[in-house]
This record gives C-alpha cells, structure tokens and sequence, in this order.
C-alpha cells in the first residue's frame, strides 16, 4: 500500500514565483505561477476523476464520448460530430470509440448517406454505464471540488475568458 504524500510546508509554485521575481522576470512571473498552478490543479482533479472511473472500466475521454451520446436526441451521432463537440483529433476519438465498442457500449455502423463515415451509437450497457459513472462523478468528484459556489463561478469565467482568448470557441 501507498502512502499518500505528505503535505509540502510552502507552496512550490509561489517559491518558484519569488525566483522568478529575484531572476528579474517580474512581468513573467505572475503568468508562470497561473499557468504552473492550471497545470498542477489539471493533475489533482484528473487524478480524482480518474480514481473514480478506473474501477468502471473507461477513462475520462470514453465518459465524454458515452455522455455526449447520451445527450444527442438519439443517442448516436457521427463519429466526425463527436470529434468537433469533443474539440480533439478525429483518431482520438476513434480509439475511444473502439475501446468503448470492445466493451459493448456503443455500436458503430456506416452513415448511411457516406459509406467512409461512421455512425456511433449507444447501447443500452452504455448508457447504464454513463448513468453510474455520472452519479459516482457528481457525488465524489463535481459535487466536491473543495471550492465555494461563488469561487467555481469566477473560476469558469477566468478559464472561460483565457479559452476563448486562445479561439477555443
């Protein structure tokens, strides 16, 4: 059994961030301690969500697949569509979709106005699979994310500004 780490008496990013500052990268500094700090919390939260889906059977990438599906009208959309909504590259979602279909969660089936596309649906198994993992999510991972209400607001937004900045959407 692993020890978890113990807790680090100063905050790494905020010694880095006075380096940076003694370096004389004052105007870098604040912008390395953010975009460090992102980093850092991606790892923390992608660690709990993980622990939380391992023990189902898919990663975070196959649950987004799974959920979009279950959010379309009839559970099943193109496998070009769900690339774009999922904002990563067609071959990504082709490996998830394989995985996904392995397991008997979604079926895959030729479009049928484009023989070199494929439709992606989602079983039955799948959308079991999407209900349990979105409630174990939402209990131990969405419903926790050690913030108040106020602070997961201005935290989308920030995010939201700094996404739409880089031409996310």
């Amino acid at each position: 059994m692993t020890e978890a780490p113990s807790r680090l008496a100063a905050d790494p990013i905020g010694v880095a961030r006075d380096q940076w500052v003694e370096r004389g990268w004052e105007s870098a500094a604040p912008g390395m301690a953010a975009v460090t700090s992102l980093m850092r919390a991606q790892q923390i939260v992608s660690a709990r969500v993980d622990a939380v889906l391992k023990p189902l059977g898919i990663t975070f990438a196959r649950y987004e697949v799974l959920m979009l599906l279950t959010f379309s009208r009839r559970g099943s959309l193109p496998m070009k569509l769900i690339a774009a909504r999922l904002q990563v590259h067609p071959t990504s979602v082709t490996n998830a979709v394989d995985r996904l279909e392995q397991a008997g969660l979604v079926h895959r089936s030729t479009h049928p106005d484009d023989r070199r596309a494929f439709i992606i649906t989602l079983t039955d198994a799948g959308r079991a699979l999407a209900s349990r993992a979105t409630s174990d999510l939402n209990e131990q991972v969405f419903g926790r994310p050690e913030l108040d209400r106020d602070d997961l607001e201005s935290l989308v937004e920030i995010i939201g500004r700094m996404r739409s900045a880089a031409g996310d959407f």
